[in-house]
């Protein structure tokens, strides 16, 4: 769209593709170092809302109640084996007893159903509904951002994996997981509390051992958050690779580069395979010295049991349960700091995603920021701007450059490939600032504008149009969402594409698939008129709108532009003069700056350097 992207990317386009992107995996991996940079965990609920507070809450609550019933079960074991062992000639006595604990444990599994529906219902359900927050925020915020985002720090495969897969981290992470992590704390420390009551000795020592569990799971959670990122930043560049393959595909096949893609990619996701050989090591060293020092634990404790036993320091039923409580509240705690590396993830995750949420746009598009013209005459007035893109700040493509387009006549911008005449169109359009100077609209500044409103006001036509994978008709609406078929029908018939639309089997339901594939250039150009049409725009902006048609194509095209231009403020982007004749003055563009102006017969009498 902008002239910097046509001349840097143009060029070596084709041979990007058939060799399946290497140069842009290895230019991808570039900037990228901030492996270990994570949000804290609270801030991964940044978007719930009361009623998640509320689910939050809730959930919490059925996770302590959960996490609390085992204690509570070996509690009650453990008193119903000493009243076994004291009422062995008592039968009608030990029934009674078992009877009454029978009952005990009713009323325990009740809890456990409730509770256990509470935790794992809420916690899922709250991360379900932030996450889809999160969703709409993130895409909300890339597209609030000036395509100087997407030139220097955005790319396709990053924001579409950000979409799809660190969403899907952050939701793991703040949800369900959260809930079992609750629920294993709580019974960790309930089975401190209930064996510290039952034996507190056997408890002391089991005590004891834990800052050894603590430390492992620790250092493994803290090893696995920056393997974590390191391969999330792995797989993203890989997946750049088979996109700009698959976004490409025409072209890998028409130079055979089927077996180049698949070595790039190869070749990219080789060190995603070494960082999951990493991360897997990580992660069976970290939960098999948690749960290896547990055991080894218990080891101890059973042996001490046996002697408090044999000296009448407490008896069975006391023992049992300070043993299993505390067995059980180690192995809860493993079973928590399991959840870290989920935790870990979906903070590095959310890292991704917030940073661009909160990234503050140069360009503002807030529908209230800025002022409406009452009357658009459709004067066009570029004075004294200097101009870089933010991708390539030191290479300067307009210095003090001015040019002036009247009100409904139709100016043409020349110039070979690098000049900046495309740069003209973006800086109408507000894709970028000027680094100094002013781009007038009516002789009002166009930053001082409601950015919908001005571009509200333009229509533009590319190239290479720009259609959406649906319907022919959903495609011309989007010039104007609350047209009707009338207006529809009435935009395409001026833009000759009514006819070939009339012969489609489905019409103007028919899907025009990706890019709209399923069309001729041609017709896809005619459908961009139409759409251009329906927005009945005060300016105009024809970006070489002809150059990739045939002639016969050429000549249904520019009769439909001869229409749309009529009354309009247009303003023309070719690369020679040949192209075009009836426009009402040329301006010729070398190096940024406009070196000769006239009409088409006055710059080739002249002998133009742009009549080639």
């Amino acid at each position: 769209m902008a002239e910097s992207a046509a001349a840097a990317a143009g060029d070596g386009k084709v041979e990007k593709a058939a060799n399946g992107g290497v140069n842009g995996c290895d230019a991808a991996g570039e900037g990228k170092k901030r492996a270990d940079q994570a949000v804290a965990f609270h801030e991964l609920f940044t978007f719930a809302d009361k009623w998640d507070l509320v689910l939050m809450a809730a959930g919490s609550l059925g996770a302590l109640a959960h996490g609390a019933a085992m204690p509570l079960f070996f509690l009650l074991f453990g008193d119903l084996i000493n009243g076994f062992g004291k009422n062995q000639t008592d039968l009608r006595t030990m029934t009674d007893e078992v009877s009454k604990y029978a009952l005990y444990f009713v009323y325990l599994g009740l809890v456990v159903c409730a509770s256990s529906y509470a935790e794992i219902a809420c916690w899922m359900y709250t991360g379900e509904r932030q996450v889809i927050a999160l969703r709409k925020a993130y895409l909300d915020a890339v597209l609030r951002q000036d395509v100087g985002f997407f030139d220097t720090d955005a790319r396709t495969g990053d924001i579409v994996f950000g979409v799809s897969t660190d969403t899907l981290l952050v939701q793991d992470a703040i949800g369900e997981k959260v809930g079992n992590f609750i629920h294993y704390i709580a019974t960790f420390l309930a089975g401190l509390v209930v064996g510290f009551v039952a034996a507190w000795r056997l408890a002391l020592l089991s005590v004891a051992v834990i800052p050894a569990i603590a430390f492992a799971g620790g250092l493994y959670a803290y090893t696995l958050t920056g393997l974590t990122s390191k391969s999330r930043e792995s797989y993203a560049n890989a997946g750049v690779v088979a996109e700009q393959a698959i976004a490409q595909v025409r072209t890998v096949y028409s130079f055979a580069g089927e077996s180049k893609a698949l070595n790039s990619y190869s070749e990219a996701i080789q060190n995603t395979l070494k960082l999951g050989y990493k991360a897997g090591m990580a992660k069976g060293l970290g939960i098999g010295c948690t749960y290896g020092i547990a055991c080894m634990s218990w080891a101890l404790v059973f042996w001490y049991a046996g002697v408090f036993i044999r000296n009448g320091q407490t008896d069975g039923g006391k023992a049992f349960t300070a043993i299993f409580s505390a067995i059980v509240g180690g192995m809860s705690l493993g079973q928590a700091f399991s959840n870290l590396g989920a935790f870990s993830k979906g903070k590095i995750a959310g890292y991704k995603l917030l940073e661009v949420i909160r990234q503050k746009p140069s360009i503002v598009h807030d529908h209230k920021d800025g002022k409406l013209l009452a009357e658009v005459h459709g004067n066009i007035e570029f004075k004294d701007v200097t101009f870089s893109y933010p991708s390539r700040p030191d290479v300067m493509i307009f210095r003090d450059f001015s040019l002036f387009f009247p009100a409904a006549k139709t100016v043409a911008v020349v110039g070979g490939s690098g000049s900046g005449k495309s740069t003209v169109v973006a800086l109408i359009e507000r894709f970028y600032d000027p680094n100094e100077g002013q781009v007038l609209l009516d002789n009002v500044d166009i930053k001082t504008l409601q950015l919908r409103w001005l571009r509200d006001q333009i229509g533009l036509v590319n190239q290479e149009p720009a259609l959406f994978a649906t319907t022919i008709h959903e495609n011309i609406l989007y010039g104007k969402p609350d047209a009707t078929m009338a207006e529809v029908e009435a935009a395409a018939t001026a833009s000759n594409a009514h006819s070939f639309i009339s012969t489609l089997p489905n019409g103007y339901n028919t899907m025009v698939g990706e890019r709209g594939i399923q069309l001729s250039g041609g017709q896809k150009q005619r459908i961009a008129i139409a759409r251009a049409m329906l927005k009945n725009p005060k300016i105009l902006l024809l970006d070489e709108a002809t150059s990739a048609l045939d002639a016969g194509s050429e000549n249904i095209v520019q009769e439909a532009l001869d229409r749309l231009m009529t009354g309009r403020t247009t303003v023309v982007v070719a690369h020679r003069l040949s192209t075009i004749r009836n426009v009402n003055m040329i301006a010729v563009i070398q190096q940024g700056q406009v070196v000769e102006t006239g009409t088409h017969d006055e710059l080739l009498a002249k002998g133009s350097s742009g009549a080639g």
